[in-house]
């Protein structure tokens, strides 16, 4: 058994008893299902003997029996499809809620390379799939194996010559069946992939919604969605087709086995080695017969379709988080604040173009410093290395001098409070999105941070105030507002180091000197990192930390900068807006 075999099954373990339930279930399903043409024959025999004298009691004691067996089935059936379906569902669950953690847990850098709309589809299609397999898989190939052996020993007692001729329908039929089967695989596989591509088309057009309604772009779009919907429903047209040959060929082969079995049949009644009796169970069972088959295809259609989306899960969950805490790592304790970035340098990609290189900078606890420079400088990226939302490639960053790689992440980035540059508000209140900086904060705490980030105002003047429903990602709210509830959330957090992405970008002027007031006051005793969208915002800080081709070129004051004439001088002449 592999490594991944072994893992499936493993996912069972907590649900055992209904699991051997479920079996036992379709152990019973499968008896009855072989006991009941043996009780119709042995009726048959009753009826066809009417002129002995028990031959009616005969018959109705078989036929109570039958109706008897037929409710415990049905009672086992219920139990399977209810029960079986149920810890399916909880498989897949479990298998949902760690591919989640494992979401969470991935970096950074593995997100810039992923699509959403594919990563939801191994939540939602691909699971779907292990759920089916792992629900049906079992009892399907336990009552398939029982029903196929069960009936082919008691057709080759009732009459072997008659099951020698059934024998042989049956290698034509497996190999027509495998033949169609890896065509349905293929199918199967590239239609995983296409509706991982539907997805993913959908989610980043709805995400872009507005930006597709401002370029008038709706044709466009609708253009791309029905090439990535062409392609899906090529592949399914594949898959449908192959099904098609399969079950028609199928149907086929049972008819003409049938007829195969009445035609020798009849001529062993002739011959005096048959009863009709035998002849009616022998039918019956060679109905049986050919049910098994076509359940053996249909689970091995469940099973190409199970296994395709487990190993889509287990590739993912192979994936390991490229950051992620070292076996040695410590709680960060109480914090000043220092921070030092020792010759740091760091690529995106192993093989890239460095983005920066060789930094070295001093921070002190409880210092504001502002960080300026072109688009694309590497200003984000240097910041986002202090709670290693990427790796350094080489040296090292440093918070009050220990290695920010030897502390766990929890407490690193809980020691880190950031506003970043797209505003992200998640579906809720508003209270709900300035708690997201601190789980247990009491209202008014909630109520103290929105006043600090100026944001009370015009929460208040919102249909319901705090309990105001800010829809999808706050599409209720302007993009100021949003800004100043995510700005909100961190003094609510009250973290001793600030990081500010464009804080203030999403503004106007009044509400951004209202916000640069609070800022202020926030990054007192706090060690406070800014990325300055305009240069006019930085002026009264006291170091700015001027960025050019990867590297640092110059730092000081606004006044002493300016008076330098260098790289930040120029930045000042055209008016920066980056």
């Amino acid at each position: 058994m592999s490594a991944r075999t072994r893992k499936f099954f493993s996912y069972y373990k907590p649900y055992l008893p209904l699991f051997i339930a479920d079996v036992a279930c379709a152990f019973v399903v499968a008896a009855i299902s072989l006991a009941l043409p043996l009780l119709a024959g042995r009726l048959t025999q009753g009826v066809l003997a009417a002129d002995a004298p028990d031959a009616l009691a005969q018959v109705y004691t078989i036929g109570v029996l039958m109706v008897a067996l037929v409710a415990v089935q049905t009672l086992a059936n219920t139990f399977v499809d209810a029960h079986g379906h149920r810890m399916g569902a909880l498989i897949e669950s479990d298998m949902r809620e760690e591919l989640f953690a494992h979401y969470q847990a991935l970096s950074f850098r593995f997100y810039d390379e992923q699509k959403t709309g594919a990563l939801m589809a191994r939540l939602t299609h691909d699971l779907f799939a292990i759920s089916e397999l792992a629900h049906h898989g079992p009892e399907e190939a336990i009552i398939a194996l029982l029903k196929f052996v069960g009936a082919f020993v008691i057709l080759l007692t009732i009459n072997i010559p008659l099951t020698l001729v059934v024998f042989i329908f049956l290698p034509i039929m497996a190999f027509y069946a495998v033949y169609f089967n890896a065509r349905v695989r293929v199918a199967l596989r590239r239609s995983s992939e296409r509706i991982s591509e539907v997805n993913a088309q959908v989610e980043e057009s709805l995400s872009g919604i507005r930006v597709v309604k401002s370029f008038a772009s709706e044709a466009v779009e609708r253009k791309k969605f029905a090439e990535a919907n062409r392609r899906f429903v090529q592949s399914r047209w594949d898959e449908y087709r192959s099904d098609a040959y399969f079950y028609g060929g199928m149907n086929a082969f049972t008819q003409l086995l049938t007829l195969a079995v009445i035609v020798f049949g009849g001529i062993a009644i002739v011959d005096a080695t048959l009863t009709p009796a035998e002849l009616v169970t022998y039918l019956l069972f060679a109905g049986i017969l050919i049910d098994p088959i076509q359940k053996f295809m249909n689970l091995s259609r469940l099973y190409q379709e199970g296994s395709t989306g487990f190993n889509r899960f287990r590739d993912m969950m192979a994936i390991m988080p490229e950051i992620e805490d070292a076996p040695h790592a410590v709680d960060l304790p109480v914090v000043r604040g220092d921070i030092a970035f020792d010759r740091v340098s760091f690529a995106y990609r192993d093989d890239g173009a460095q983005v920066l290189k060789d930094i070295s900078l001093d921070i002190r606890a409880g210092e504001t410093v502002a960080f300026v420079g072109m688009s694309g400088v590497g200003k984000t990226t240097l910041l986002s290395l202090i709670p290693r939302f990427y790796e350094v490639n080489s040296g090292a960053i440093r918070i009050d001098g220990r290695d920010i790689r030897d502390v766990t992440l929890r407490s690193l980035r809980g020691s880190i409070g950031i506003v970043q540059q797209e505003v992200y508000l998640f579906a809720g209140t508003v209270a709900e999105n300035i708690r997201y900086g601190r789980g247990d904060a009491a209202m008014d705490e909630i109520i103290a941070a929105a006043k600090r980030a100026n944001a009370h105002d015009f929460i208040m003047a919102l249909p319901h105030g705090y309990e105001t429903d800010i829809g999808q990602r706050g599409v209720k709210l302007s993009g100021g507002q949003k800004q100043r509830l995510s700005i909100a959330r961190v003094f609510l957090k009250d973290p001793p180091i600030l990081i500010f992405d464009e804080a203030t970008s999403a503004l106007d002027n009044e509400s951004e000197r209202a916000i640069q007031e609070s800022l202020e006051a926030l990054a007192l005793n706090r060690t406070t990192l800014i990325i300055a969208h305009r240069l006019s915002t930085v002026r009264s800080v006291g170091r700015i930390v001027v960025l050019h081709d990867g590297g640092i070129v110059e730092q000081g004051t606004h006044t002493e900068l300016l008076s330098r004439g260098g790289a930040y001088a120029r930045l000042y002449d055209i008016g920066l807006e980056v």
